[in-house]
């Protein structure tokens, strides 16, 4: 097994969205090469234009040996990737959740070992930690799968398998890294927040939703990532979870950084379930990304109040600090300027 400090090569999946791209910038600034797994060559090339030491590897999660050779050389494996977006569109789609996100993960770790690799950095959730509303989470807060929605469920049945693995081969070495809801610069699916920035600063946002939430820049769970590559501890967890914000902190605070009006007046509640029902209709019919499901509404109602999280281990044994969220508003609205997405 190599040790950390020779760490110079990294298979990067899901490396076109949010976090993978942040991931991928952070580890080429470090000097890594990197191999970027991607389901598009067209996307890829657009998101790292211009970018030296990237090797996009074109492939999906949904078949793990159409890449598994290209992770040879490889000395650690940055698992980002995951279905997600389209599990808040409506319907059901746990077949697709359990294929990509559970079995591809099995799949993944399996694939690196015996390509040699001995670290392994699975992206997990704050969605698999749980606690009482308003007190602190940290990492020992584990949520039961009776209380999980699908993607969630998913999420803590791909760390269990991580887990799992680590316990039949006691050679690998793997940490897992919870994020919150991450914001950040370079969103070109875009995720649901940088979906969310586009809908407030066009005025699409019709009130004010319920609900807390967690929000983190992408750029430093990139960071935490390579921390717990290097530093972390085998089969540990780490909070990258961030600032704790009510919607009615987070929508004023992008109006004013955006110097756009943004609405007081918060939505009751039937009023959301009938906007949500109606844009998931429209995300079948079109497509597109939504900025409300049913299933988005029913999160926010239960988990409201219980995003209070203690980072004092990723604090403790990665050195993990966030950057102030104002940056990362400001980052984020002047990238999507700079391209005229507004």
């Amino acid at each position: 097994m190599k040790n950390t400090a020779q760490l110079q090569s990294a298979f990067v999946t899901g490396a076109t969205g949010l976090l993978g791209n942040n991931l991928v910038r952070e580890l080429i600034w470090r000097g890594f090469t990197v191999k970027a797994l991607v389901r598009s060559l067209a996307k890829g090339q657009q998101q790292f234009a211009g970018l030296a030491g990237v090797e996009l590897v074109l492939g999906d999660m949904a078949d793990v040996s159409s890449f598994a050779s290209k992770l040879q050389g490889c000395d650690v494996v940055f698992h980002t990737a995951a279905f997600f977006r389209d599990n808040y569109k409506g319907g059901s789609h746990w077949q697709e959740l359990k294929r990509i996100n559970v079995e591809g993960t099995e799949l993944l770790i399996e694939q690196a070992y015996d390509a040699g690799i001995r670290r392994f950095v699975q992206t997990s959730s704050i969605g698999v930690l749980n606690g009482e509303p308003g007190a602190p989470i940290d990492e020992t807060c584990l949520r039961e799968l009776s209380d999980a929605d699908d993607y969630y469920r998913s999420k803590i049945l791909a760390d269990q398998a991580v887990l799992r693995f680590l316990a039949r081969h006691p050679d690998m070495h793997a940490s897992l890294v919870l994020p919150g809801w991450m914001w950040g610069p370079a969103d070109i699916g875009p995720t649901s927040s940088g979906q969310f920035v586009n809908d407030v600063v066009l005025g699409k946002l019709p009130g004010l939703v319920p609900g807390s939430f967690s929000v983190v820049d992408a750029r430093d769970v990139a960071h935490a990532h390579i921390t717990a590559a290097e530093q972390g501890k085998r089969g540990e967890r780490y909070l990258a979870a961030g600032r704790h914000m009510t919607m009615r902190q987070l929508v004023p605070l992008l109006g004013k950084i955006a110097n756009v009006k943004t609405p007081t007046r918060e939505l009751p509640l039937p009023l959301l379930y009938a906007l949500a029902a109606v844009q998931e209709i429209y995300a079948r019919i079109s497509g597109r990304p939504i900025l409300l499901s049913l299933a988005t509404v029913r999160l926010m109602v239960k988990e409201a109040g219980r995003t209070h999280f203690n980072h004092a281990k990723s604090e403790r044994e990665l050195a993990l600090h966030f950057r102030p969220f104002e940056q990362t508003v400001a980052d984020t609205v002047t990238w999507y300027r700079s391209r005229d997405w507004f």
